[in-house]
């Protein structure tokens, strides 16, 4: 196997083995050529560590808004952890991992080794692409932890912290209400209502 291939035995990763993945590069790659006297050349060690800062950073964030499962560990100073922070040796579990990619418009690379085969109606080049069927599906597909909502205001939620890319936003940028709760409910698998189950139930 590819050194890759070896780290799809993982269920959990730590969020930077996971950061090195998205944009990828083997976890301990480039710390291992420096240990053996060679290096990226200027150019690519630019572009790795913008990459890599970027793929951590909105890895931390979606954990810390449970958008990610996973376990978050805070940073320490001298043994001591810093509250409100997040250590990039905090966990995250790869499945959960792979479907919020999913929800931020990544369908290729290291965690869709055979990419998505996602239909025509999910692909943004398509001549027929219809931005609101798109949101509704996807909304569908990520939404699984209700966490205390009933499923409209659970994918109104997530229509929401994503309506940019489904073109839902007004001028501003700000949600259009109007599209995301119609969208909502072409997605509610609970059309009848009904009080929301708490967490566990």
């Amino acid at each position: 196997m590819e050194q890759l291939d070896y780290w799809r035995l993982c269920d959990e990763l730590s969020i930077d083995q996971a950061a090195h993945l998205i944009i990828g590069m083997v976890p301990g790659e480039v710390e291992a050529m420096a240990a053996n006297g060679s290096e990226l050349l200027p150019r690519a060690q630019a572009e790795y560590i913008t990459n890599l800062e970027a793929a951590q950073t909105a890895i931390k964030s979606a954990l810390r808004r449970n958008l990610i499962k996973g376990n978050i560990f805070a940073e320490c100073d001298h043994d001591f952890p810093i509250e409100g922070t997040v250590s990039l040796d905090s966990r995250v579990e790869v499945e959960s991992l792979r479907k919020w990619l999913f929800s931020r418009g990544i369908t290729a690379g290291f965690f869709f080794p055979n990419g998505t085969n996602a239909p025509d109606y999910l692909d943004p080049n398509n001549s027929r692409y219809a931005p609101k069927l798109a949101a509704a599906v996807r909304a569908w597909q990520v939404v699984t932890d209700l966490n205390g909502k009933t499923p409209k205001q659970a994918l109104a939620k997530w229509l929401r912290e994503h309506a940019a890319e489904f073109g839902m936003t007004d001028d501003e940028g700000k949600p259009n209400e109007t599209g995301i709760e119609e969208t909502a409910k072409v997605a509610n698998w609970q059309p009848s209502g009904g009080a929301p189950k708490t967490p566990g139930e």
